[in-house]
């Protein structure tokens, strides 16, 4: 050993080790290094203290452990002996937990080997702290995201394959800088393959955005938040009126009956057999493409009432139920109601129904050429009529039909169709169509939509993309869901919602986090309630950006389910500023404070705090 590396090492060297308790381990540190800072070769180097790292020596094996407590203990020595001043009484020791090893060069996480008792141990020096802080894996590619909040200047950089390949948590109250971490995270990506034909082909990014912050106000072209315009598509979905650019779904995937049946709030033991029935009579849904075959689908349902005998109220009601749906693409049809409302009796002698005409008192039986010659006056845009109001009409045809034809228990699904309305909201946001878009990044902006079609909205097209994803089998398509407050969808304690469609909406995306990553899917979820989110779901992420954190139940959840933190990381989430986090996870060799660094200006998601003083004060 020469000079300079005793030197160094005597300059280095913090003390030696006392005790060791499991991953545990206590040092006594010399006296020398009491002070805060060091000076070596002209750098004022920090000494050690709380969230400070330290090596071990044993051998030829280099141990890394990290500083979660310092105390103060009375040196024994110096009980029956004078001493000079209180400072020699006492000798510092710290609370030491082990977070890996040097192998060769490289730093790895994880307990190869416990220390001894006399080892001794040292400050790292510059080569080994940035080996520690060296995320990238061979063959991986660098994502810089900030800098080293405590060592300012020590750019983080995380491989790219290790991050988006992984699940990501991304956490902390409004106001913390979450919402500036995920657009970063995803800005900084398209920045290095926005241009390369592989990255545009293999790779689809979904952005389910509840409150409009990755959205230019009013502006559909030209917005290069996190993304240039011209690399995605955007979706202002909403259902105050018919969205411009609906979002495409399979016809598959909107003809799944466990859907409508939860969709519709549907009974198990008669609604939901009745809505199995009714989505898959293909006889009156052929009877929807043409005017002719549409009208004789009517007729044929009256006249089937009317031989019944069913209420007269039912057959109005069944002519109401289609204007209802499909409101200005039928016309004339309140004049059939009025029509029939007058003249539609019922003779009680003979038990049937007769067309009263006005000009004599007692009326001619009720023949089908009546109806018939009635029901073609009406005036019908079927070219008009949507996959959503056709699938309505196929409900209301099946349930008249029924009632005519067979023995339905009227009281067990009638309160079903009184909830069929709810139908329209789907039709204002979502088309069925099998047309894919050319741009592989999609932002859902969801601000506008009411309170169940959040809910309804991500679920839906989450699965859709989901199982088209999984029937693809191609290990080269990468799917990536990400959703910005994910309690929003996430949350296991919604009081807003049945059971049944509670336990169906979390299994389905606990299922793409358990089962995804198989078929190259992952989902990135930011939420300032983590602990309204699925347990499962919290304890499957793998990489996690922990913001500002102050409520206790939200930083429980955190602590029981992420086992990568450190006691020291838990005791910041707090008192955390705007902007800087801690990342900890598979992609990290230990857990960093890390100032999120500053997102190309236009690219930033909006969500900045209004000044007010601007706006009250007269310029």
């Amino acid at each position: 050993m020469n000079n300079n590396q005793i030197l160094k090492d005597s300059i280095f060297k913090v003390g030696q080790v006392i005790s060791i308790d499991g991953r545990k381990v206590r040092i006594k540190v010399d006296k020398s290094k009491n002070s805060s800072h060091t000076l070596y070769q002209g750098e004022l180097l920090k000494n050690i203290s709380v969230g400070s790292y330290v090596k071990i020596i044993k051998g030829f094996t280099k141990i890394i452990g990290k500083v979660e407590g310092e105390y103060v203990e009375e040196d024994r020595k110096f009980l029956n002996k004078e001493y000079s001043n209180q400072s020699d009484k006492i000798y510092r020791t710290l609370l030491v937990s082990m977070l890996g090893f040097f192998k060769g060069e490289k730093f790895e996480r994880g307990i190869k080997e416990l220390p001894l008792v006399y080892d001794e141990c040292f400050l790292l020096d510059n080569n080994e702290f940035r080996k520690v802080h060296d995320f990238i894996s061979e063959g991986d590619e660098p994502l810089e995201l900030g800098s080293l909040s405590l060592e300012k200047g020590q750019k983080i950089n995380i491989g790219i394959n290790s991050l988006f390949a992984s699940h990501i948590g991304i956490f902390g109250n409004t106001g913390s800088g979450k919402s500036y971490t995920l657009a970063k995270i995803y800005a900084e990506l398209y920045k290095q393959y926005q241009e390369n034909e592989a990255f545009s082909e293999n790779a689809l990014f979904y952005l389910f955005d509840f409150n409009g912050e990755y959205l230019i106000p009013n502006a559909n072209e030209d917005d290069n938040v996190i993304v240039d315009s011209e690399y995605k598509n955007i979706y202002n979905l909403s259902t105050r009126q018919h969205t411009v650019n609906k979002f495409p779904i399979s016809e598959r995937e909107i003809n799944d009956v466990n859907f409508w049946a939860i969709y519709l709030s549907a009974t198990e033991k008669t609604q939901t057999p009745f809505l199995r029935r009714a989505l898959s009579n293909d006889f009156y849904f052929s009877k929807f493409d043409r005017k002719k075959d549409f009208k004789f689908a009517i007729t044929n349902i009256l006249e089937n009432l009317i031989i019944k005998n069913v209420d007269k109220s039912d057959i109005l009601q069944f002519l109401r139920e289609i204007g209802s749906c499909l409101k200005t693409k039928v016309t004339n049809l309140d004049t059939l109601i009025d029509d029939y409302q007058d003249h539609l009796k019922w003779h009680s002698n003979q038990e049937k129904f007769y067309y009263q005409n006005t000009s004599t008192v007692y009326a001619e039986n009720f023949k089908p050429t009546i109806i018939k010659d009635k029901v073609d006056d009406l005036t019908i845009r079927i070219n008009e009529f949507s996959y959503f109001e056709k699938i309505r009409l196929r409900i209301i045809f099946e349930y008249y039909h029924e009632l005519a034809k067979f023995d339905l228990n009227s009281e067990h699904i009638s309160p079903l169709l009184k909830r069929l309305k709810k139908i329209e909201d789907l039709d204002k946001v979502l088309v069925v169509s099998t047309t894919t878009n050319d741009k592989n990044f999609n932002v859902i902006s969801l601000k506008d939509v009411n309170t169940e079609m959040k809910k309804v909205l991500p679920l839906l097209i989450s699965k859709q993309i989901y199982d088209k994803q999984k029937q693809l089998r191609d290990k080269t398509k990468y799917l990536n869901i990400i959703i910005d407050e994910a309690h929003n969808i996430l949350s296991h304690s919604s009081s807003r919602e049945s059971e049944v469609w509670k336990d169906y909406r979390l299994e389905t995306f606990e299922e793409i986090i358990k089962e995804g990553r198989k078929f190259g899917v992952f989902l990135t979820i930011a939420s300032q309630r983590p602990s309204d989110i699925s347990s499962t779901i919290i304890s499957q992420l793998h990489n996690y950006f922990l913001h500002r954190l102050i409520n206790n139940n939200d930083i429980l959840a955190v602590e029981k389910t992420i086992s990568y933190l450190d006691k020291v990381s838990f005791e910041y989430l707090p008192i955390l500023p705007t902007g800087t986090c801690i990342f900890a996870g598979l992609s990290a060799q230990v857990p960093v404070v890390i100032d999120i660094g500053k997102i190309e200006n236009g690219y930033e998601p909006k969500s900045e705090t209004i000044k007010l003083i601007d706006n009250w004060r007269d310029l």
